[in-house]
Parts: structure tokens; C-alpha cells; sequence
């Protein structure tokens, strides 16, 4: 995790377990979630900035995405709605099946209208 100003940035990392070769393409789906697996407010929002392209992975390889957290502080509490995260539910490129991946430390906005994720696509690394 890096932080700036008012946001917190984790670079995620997806590993091929399978026994061949795959591709993934595109932004994976990325959400917060709450007590009992309960999405937290909005899922993330696409970062234009990012460039898509076609990743393959050997068996065992892996890629990484980043995903900008906004503070809960950044938005009125009435509007956020602060709730304790437990972690990300991430669906990669192209897959209806998700991922948890727990995280402590992380206050989400349970408010619906507030959009405090943005996902950059696999493969991306602005370093």
C-alpha cells in the first residue's frame, strides 16, 4: 500500500493457479466489503488513465492492478456512511467468479452514491 493526500493506493497481485496458460484483459471489478460479505457502497470506477492490454500468464506467473482508495474523511459522514471494511471482493477480467482478499485498517463508504474506488487495468503500473 502507498499513500497520497487524501487517498491510499494497494497494488494487488493475481497468480495463475491453474494448470495452463491464461489471458486476461481489461480493468478486474473491485469492491469493498463489510460485515457478513456486504458490498460497501459503490464498486470502483475505471481509471482513464490506465491502457488496457492483453496479459498472459504461464502457470504460476502473475500480474498486478492498483487500486486507489479515497479517505472516508474526504466525503460528509451523512453522505459516506463510515463502515469498517474487511477487505476487497475482486472479479478478474473476464470472470464471474470473485475473489476475497481481506484488508484491515480500511474504512469504507457504505453510501451508494459515493465512488470511492478506482481500479486501473492488469498489467498497468504508472511507476
Amino acid at each position: 500500500m502507498d499513500g497520497a493526500a487524501g487517498s491510499a493506493y494497494y497494488t494487488v497481485r493475481l497468480r495463475n493457479d491453474g494448470h495452463a496458460t491464461c489471458t486476461l484483459d481489461g480493468y478486474p471489478g473491485v469492491s469493498l466489503v463489510g460485515a457478513n460479505g456486504v458490498q460497501l457502497g459503490h464498486s470502483a470506477d475505471r481509471n482513464p488513465a490506465g491502457t488496457s492490454r492483453t496479459v498472459t500468464l504461464a502457470e504460476g506467473a502473475a500480474t498486478t492492478f492498483i487500486v486507489q482508495v479515497a479517505d472516508a474523511g474526504n466525503y460528509s459522514s451523512g453522505q459516506c456512511r463510515p463502515t469498517a471494511a474487511r477487505g476487497f471482493r475482486i472479479y478478474p477480467p473476464g470472470s464471474t467468479q470473485a475473489i476475497f482478499l481481506s484488508r484491515s485498517g480500511i474504512t469504507g463508504c457504505a453510501g451508494a452514491t459515493v465512488h470511492q474506488l478506482t481500479v486501473g487495468p492488469v498489467g498497468y503500473n504508472p511507476s
